[in-house]
């Protein structure tokens, strides 16, 4: 049998080979080809002779770093371009520029960035090819505001959003209606020119309308649609007036909506995935066989309460434990996607953080069980992991250090729980985003 030590080392390798398998670089160029004067992307091909220009812009974690991988394919042939990235995830580019922005609460810098693309895009004409790139973070990262929404509204908007439990495509609904770019408003600015969007997805079931907001395909949400996030979680009262009343005013029909798909702003606009979860999945697959575990893949569609999900994972980790099933020791499971967290304490922490922690209260205890938890980002919520590790001993280790676990997970202080029990997983920037990979070895 492999030791603890064995099994937290093989858990990581894993985690690692997920992360090369959907590094952008090696995404772009397997997703966009030159050959001659012809650019291709599956099944679409361009002749770049018909263009008079070139221009890249786009948002997200691994925007800087797809952009890199358009640099190596069409090299001079860019004019221009800007995408906006998170601090620390910047790369070296030749041709377009790069602005780092806050994330997950907008900043100034976003909203300079964004300004800024925005006058690039206003000169385009129809002889213009325009080159979009778009990640997980893109909702944060790219925005401009209508009506009289300031950024102060926006950054205790963004506050609420993100602690009520909220899902993603809820709270991009609300994005999208108060926004300059999102919900296909970015395709009104490139009009009249040609746009093929190239997107990372850090979504479930890449819904292209969810993922950074939309920005260049129809959306089919309503400013009532909107209005009733809000209400769903009880967020009417605590809300920006000037939001609440601008969603109202859409709502009233005295504001135009976001375009959907019966608009001809799309006829020139095509939009392409190039990553997502299931490639790292896939990836953690193989590299678990190869270590010689029976992997099995739980499910790529991972979400719900942190902690509700840690326990579900949990109990299938003591039954293939204790009885060989739903699949024989040794075992790799694995699930991809993105859980929430509803925040009830002060504490400091992440969804995968709070998913190890509560996954270490449940295997208790039980021998031969590593589960590890982690954002494909490297960043965890509001912090410097990219998620935690825990065995069966973890309990037991923090019990001996005065550490109790209820108490933090109370607080959703878990970040301070692995810190102080050194179980984080920390691998920097990865420059890409595809939602989170659960790995849990038994043996």
């Amino acid at each position: 049998m492999k030791s603890l030590k064995t099994l937290r080392r093989d858990a990581e390798d894993i985690f690692a080979a997920s992360l090369t398998a959907v590094d952008p670089v090696r995404l772009i160029r397997q997703a966009l080809k030159r050959k001659g004067s012809a650019l291709i992307a599956g099944s679409l091909r361009y002749d770049l002779n018909r263009f008079r220009r070139i221009l890249v812009v786009g948002a997200g974690k691994a925007s800087a770093a797809m952009a890199r991988g358009v640099e190596q394919v069409l090299g001079g042939r860019i004019n221009e371009g800007m995408v906006i990235v998170k601090y620390g995830h910047k790369v070296s580019l030749d041709t377009i520029q790069l602005v780092e922005a806050g994330h997950p609460v907008p900043d100034e810098a976003g909203i300079r960035g964004t300004r800024r693309i925005l006058d690039l895009l206003a000169g385009t004409g129809r002889d213009d090819l325009v080159l979009c790139l778009l990640s997980g973070g893109g909702s944060a990262l790219f925005d401009a505001y209508e009506g009289e929404i300031s950024l102060a509204d926006v950054q205790k908007a963004t506050h609420l959003l993100l602690s009520c439990g909220a899902e993603i495509s809820e709270i991009n609904t609300v994005r999208k209606h108060i926004s300059r770019v999102k919900g296909g408003r970015l395709a009104a600015q490139a009009a009249p020119s040609t746009l093929l969007t190239l997107i990372l997805s850090d979504v479930i079931g890449d819904p292209l309308d969810v993922i950074a907001s939309g920005p260049t395909v129809p959306d089919p949400t309503t400013f009532t649609d909107a209005l009733a996030v809000l209400k769903k979680h009880h967020l009417l009262e605590t809300f920006p007036r000037s939001i609440r009343e601008y969603l109202s005013e859409g709502c009233s029909g005295r504001i135009p909506e976001t375009p959907d798909r019966s608009s001809p702003l799309f006829r020139k606009v095509k939009n392409r995935i190039v990553g997502n979860n299931e490639m790292a999945v896939r990836a953690a697959l193989l590299r678990a066989r190869k270590l010689g575990y029976r992997p099995m893949v739980l499910t790529t569609v991972l979400s719900g309460e942190a902690r509700e999900a840690a326990g579900f994972l949990a109990a299938v980790a003591v039954e293939v434990s204790r009885r060989d099933r739903p699949v024989r020791k040794p075992a790799c499971l694995i699930a991809g996607g993105e859980t929430t967290v509803t925040i009830r304490g002060n504490g400091r922490g992440g969804r995968n953080q709070e998913m190890a922690l509560s996954a270490a209260l449940a295997i208790a205890g039980q021998k031969g069980i590593v589960f590890l938890c982690g954002g494909t980002d490297g960043t965890d919520g509001p912090t410097d992991a990219a998620g935690a590790m825990v065995d069966g001993r973890t309990a037991g280790r923090a019990a001996m250090r005065g550490l109790d676990l209820d108490s933090f997970l109370n607080r959703n202080d878990s970040y301070n729980f692995f810190h102080r029990l050194d179980g984080h997983i920390k691998t920097g920037p990865t420059l890409t985003n595809v939602m989170d990979l659960v790995l849990i070895l038994v043996v």
